[in-house]
């Protein structure tokens, strides 16, 4: 019985050691993984070619660099008149480590019934951390047609919710 309790006191004391050591890495730290799902539209969105919609996005990461992060987005956008959209792209996020903003550019592919399109894409956003690894992450992004900026190019603003793995 005695060893039973050591060994889990040593356990437990090993635990927080090691717990230790990890919350003095700064929040957004080199070979963190991200994962975070977020929602646009919702008349959020100004695009002379939409009217409502919703968009959600799934995003993944890689932080490579202290503040340095890649990413991979998938999405679907489910439009009330029109065809729905699916996204893919692939994009870069510098975070400035003093207050949790963030900027970014990427490119997407968007596929709708009979419309293809890449869609370089900027966003500024802000990740406000609800503890150390959760994040609250409100974003304005532009994303610009590359076959008809007019119709299909467009500002918006989305919010998400996003998780940093060490």
């Amino acid at each position: 019985m005695k060893k039973t309790i050591l060994t889990m006191v040593c356990a437990l004391m090993f635990a927080l050691a090691g717990n230790a050591q990890t919350q003095d890495r700064l929040p957004f730290a080199k070979d963190k993984v991200y994962a975070a799902a977020s929602l646009s539209g919702l008349d959020l969105n100004w695009n002379k070619n939409q009217k409502w919609h919703m968009d959600m996005n799934l995003k993944g990461g890689y932080l490579f660099e202290d503040d340095w992060m890649i990413t991979g987005t998938l999405g679907y956008d489910w439009h009330k008149v029109g065809a729905n959209t699916f996204k893919m792209g692939a994009g870069l996020r510098y975070y400035i480590e003093q207050n949790g903003l963030y900027v970014g550019g990427g490119l997407d592919y968007i596929h709708q019934h009979n419309y293809d399109d890449f869609m370089p894409t900027v966003h500024c956003g802000y990740a406000y951390f609800l503890n150390r690894t959760v994040t609250i992450e409100p974003e304005v992004y532009y994303n610009l047609s590359t076959k008809d900026v007019k119709e299909y190019s467009g500002l918006g603003f989305r919010i998400g919710l996003g998780i940093y793995f060490e």
